[in-house]
């Protein structure tokens, strides 16, 4: 049988899923990543989150389409905002998948930028926005910031 395994760092590999094709059999002992195997998983992630903005996106034309009271010009910025947030995103990823190197900055600065909104989503005691972001951005961050200081 034909184990596949899940990132804990940049260096070891722990557990099982069957999401990530790029991995072969599973050795937990002295396993280590090839650089291409770090950027399958953050442009997996990238692709994730880039889905997640589009959705809220919709979910916000959903909203103002469905309720009364609003003033549109905020809403339609939001919404201009994360649509340009989601393609951005998804461009990130397409450079991480491609192996280039243009999706690393942006990569890393939207997910700066996401570490704090769930910040002061756990300051204003919105616990349930902080756990969608933080599992999302926390490893992005670390593969991104690894595979940057490997290929340098």
């Amino acid at each position: 049988m034909e184990l596949q395994c899940i990132l804990i760092n940049s260096d070891q590999i722990i557990g099982f899923a069957p999401f990530f094709p790029s991995f072969t059999s599973c050795n937990l002992r002295n396993m280590k990543l090839e650089p291409s195997d770090s950027r399958v998983i953050v442009a997996y992630l990238l692709y994730i989150e880039a889905a997640i903005v589009l959705a809220l996106a919709l979910w916000l034309v959903e909203l103002g389409i469905t309720h009364h009271q609003k003033e549109i010009a905020p809403l339609v910025g939001v919404i201009v905002f994360a649509v340009l947030g989601s393609a951005g995103l998804f461009a990130s990823a397409r450079g991480y998948q491609n192996g280039k190197n243009y999706g690393r900055s942006p990569a890393i600065l939207a997910n700066l930028i996401a570490l704090g909104v769930a910040y002061f989503q756990i300051q204003g005691h919105f616990y349930l926005g902080a756990v969608v972001i933080l599992p999302l951005a926390l490893p992005i961050i670390y593969l991104a910031f690894s595979i940057a200081n490997r290929e340098g």
